[in-house]
């Protein structure tokens, strides 16, 4: 029953993060032509939607994930690079954040091809993660012995002088 609790936190959590993340994009868009008021605005709508709703469900949608590996004792190939697509959503949530604090600059612009790509990455990233949690693929053979643990420390341990 715990296992239950936590995925569905968990589902919720990258929901949210990832739509957030999909949106984004689309606002830094709204930027183009703004001015006064209506500028302030979209710039305190963004930062509270980055800061109130993206960010805590990303530390949720992280934390229940985290939670998870140790209720389940999930060790399979395709775990490991699901876990480096995650890495790769919250490069781009920090990403985000960063176009953030320049974009509502006084000279600050966004250009639509940047929607564009970081929205194809955020999409390719949920797509990939959805495709190794709900197929769970067998990565071969040959990487079997990478995956299990304690592998890292096997092979340091003739770098390791003790």
């Amino acid at each position: 029953m715990l296992s239950v609790i936590f995925k569905m936190i968990h589902v919720t959590g990258i929901s949210i993060w990832i739509a957030g993340l999909v949106a984004l994009p689309t606002l830094y868009l709204q930027r183009k032509g703004r001015e006064g008021n209506d500028l302030y605005r979209l710039h305190a709508f963004v930062r509270a939607l980055y800061v109130r709703l993206l960010s805590p469900a990303a530390f949720v949608a992280v934390a229940s994930g985290t939670a998870l590996i140790f209720i389940e004792a999930t060790f399979e190939a395709w775990f490991s690079l699901k876990l480096l697509l995650v890495a790769g959503l919250v490069a781009v949530h920090i990403g985000s954040g960063l176009v953030i604090l320049r974009l509502f600059e006084v000279n600050g612009r966004y250009r639509p091809h940047r929607a564009v790509i970081s929205t194809t990455l955020s999409l390719t990233l949920a797509t990939g993660i959805l495709f190794l949690v709900l197929g769970e693929p067998r990565i071969g053979s040959a990487f079997d012995d990478l995956f299990t643990p304690g592998a890292l420390g096997e092979m340091l341990q003739p770098l390791v002088p003790f």
